[in-house]
């Protein structure tokens, strides 16, 4: 085995191309909508109590930063995980998996998700 081989362990240093970027992404946003859902169970349980229990749900809804904060992040994490599947669905089917037109398909999921993501946060705030 070759020891003299250059090796890079320093992952900030790494160039990742905006295809690679936007799978990591998908990845991440999943695990933000599984540990999310905790939320919105919690929140959902609430709301099935009781009278009482769903108004407190939807005060903490309406009037708490830190829960429009993790419903607007939920939110994000849905839209872009929703566009970024579509796009790997399209590559699954045979499109896009050339190196440009896999760019292109990255692009076109990110400004999605950007408006995606914009036109939530007016809605939730």
């Amino acid at each position: 085995m070759n020891k003299k081989r250059p090796v890079n362990l320093d992952l900030r240093t790494i160039k990742q191309p905006l295809p690679a970027v936007t799978s990591i992404l998908h990845r991440v946003s999943g695990l933000a909508l599984f540990f999310g859902s905790i939320f919105m169970m919690y929140a959902l349980s609430l709301s099935l109590e009781s009278q009482e229990g769903f108004d407190a749900a939807a005060e903490l809804l309406t009037d708490s930063f830190l829960a429009k904060l993790i419903a607007w992040g939920l939110l994000s994490a849905l839209f872009y995980h929703f566009f970024a599947g579509i796009k790997h669905l399209v590559m699954d089917a045979g499109y896009c998996e050339e190196i440009e037109s896999g760019k292109a398909a990255a692009k076109v999921t990110l400004a999605l998700s950007a408006v995606a993501i914009l036109l939530a946060g007016v809605w939730v705030w």
